[in-house]
């Protein structure tokens, strides 16, 4: 693929309609080794078809998406907003099963070591559906997890939680890109962004409309905090564009 030696996901020109409305426009981005890119803007401006195509969930009408290698699908995880847990199994046996799924047997070793991460050790026997809020979203994060992933997509995975079960998700996306695991994900809490991300790509209108650290975002903006970008930036492309596309 092209781009620099440690990219692991790059997307070009992506563009894609719904009957007769464009909803991505031209998106390009990279993902390097080692990142935590936070993906936003607002509903309806075109991230999460953005990011069905970069995970080939739908297929792009122009443009093209470059992973690191042709079997990517097994060495990258996904935690959507909704996970089908298996409600009647505990913690431990739904990883088992999801780790089944990518033929990859889960040894009892590799599913403590992956409770242990994800703070569930204390409820491994837990049935997934007697789970609080915040140990469902810690369970769906080890699912994108179970088949040892070098680059993970994580959708919103604290919305809806209470403070508390938020910082406990921070630190496990922190300790996680520790270990070596690139992480993208979505959010509307912009302090959140600012405090995990890297990198932050926002999309306005179907486009990518800014990128950059959280840094170099707030200087060019002229702020000290990214929900100030936030909002000068969708202020700006809803004038411009008369509305956003999707």
């Amino acid at each position: 693929m092209k781009g620099k030696p440690n990219t692991l996901l790059s997307v070009t020109g992506l563009r894609k309609r719904f009957g007769g409305r464009e909803v991505v426009r031209g998106v390009s981005l990279d993902i390097l080794e080692g990142e935590i890119v936070a993906v936003i803007g607002p509903n309806g401006a075109g991230k999460s078809t953005t990011l069905d195509l970069a995970l080939g969930l739908k297929r792009p009408d122009e443009g093209t998406v470059a992973y690191w290698r042709d079997d990517y699908r097994t060495h990258v995880g996904v935690q959507l907003q909704s996970t089908p847990f298996f409600p009647g199994l505990g913690a431990a046996d739904n990883l088992k099963l999801f780790a089944a799924f990518y033929r990859k047997p889960l040894t009892r070793e590799q599913g403590e070591r992956l409770l242990r991460l994800c703070g569930l050790q204390d409820v491994a026997d837990t049935e997934a559906s007697r789970l609080s809020g915040g140990q469902q979203k810690r369970l769906a994060i080890a699912v994108a997890l179970v088949h040892e992933p070098r680059l993970a997509f994580l959708d919103e995975p604290t919305a809806a939680l209470d403070p508390k079960a938020r910082r406990d998700i921070h630190s496990l996306i922190r300790t996680l890109n520790e270990s070596g695991v690139s992480v993208v994900f979505t959010s509307h809490d912009m302090e959140e962004v600012h405090r995990l991300a890297h990198r932050i790509v926002f999309i306005e209108a179907g486009r990518v409309a800014a990128e950059g650290t959280p840094e170099e975002l707030c200087a060019r903006f002229g702020t000290d905090d990214i929900e100030d970008v936030y909002m000068m930036l969708a202020q700006s492309d809803a004038g411009s564009e008369g509305g956003r596309s999707a």
